[in-house]
């Protein structure tokens, strides 16, 4: 069995490297060690040192050297939009209160479908639109690739 150990950044992939391309949803792209079927047919088992978010255009090593691409599947998302920037704004205040992963863009807001918010966004006077597309939401503040947050000589308000 083929083992994958490190993630290549899109940035850094080496594209004559790629064998296969594994299509994920958000929450399988972020994982520590899972047994994976790349969409070519390609198997391995991803054992990471510690759980990676992988994101569109990433790779995943094989052990062997060769890569696999990463894509962002299709999911159901609602795209939340007003008619300015702040009442923009004090939605997704709204749903960062919930911890409700949220991609946010400079016109509208993505987040996962759910009838409860749909409807409350809409109480709120968004203008809530269902849509397939690839989910890239964005990454916690304790999400560092480079350490870890720490909470000493300081206090959050």
């Amino acid at each position: 069995m083929m083992r994958a150990t490190s993630i290549i950044r899109r940035a850094n992939v080496d594209a004559d490297r790629v064998v296969d391309v594994i299509t994920l949803d958000h929450g399988d792209r972020h994982r520590r060690r899972i047994l994976l079927n790349a969409d070519g047919g390609t198997t391995f088992l991803l054992d990471l040192e510690k759980a990676e978010a992988l994101e569109d255009g990433d790779a995943i090593r094989l052990d062997t050297g060769w890569l696999i691409e990463v894509r962002a599947a299709s999911e159901r998302l609602m795209e939340i939009r007003t008619g300015d920037i702040l009442e923009l704004l004090n939605l997704a205040w709204h749903i960062g209160n919930r911890h409700v992963p949220a991609e946010i863009g400079p016109n509208a807001i993505y987040i996962g479908y759910d009838h409860v918010l749909m409807d409350m966004l809409r109480g709120l006077g968004a203008r809530v639109e269902v849509v397939d597309r690839p989910f890239q939401p964005v990454r916690g503040a304790y999400h560092h690739e480079h350490g870890h947050h720490h909470h000493s000589g300081h206090a959050h308000g």
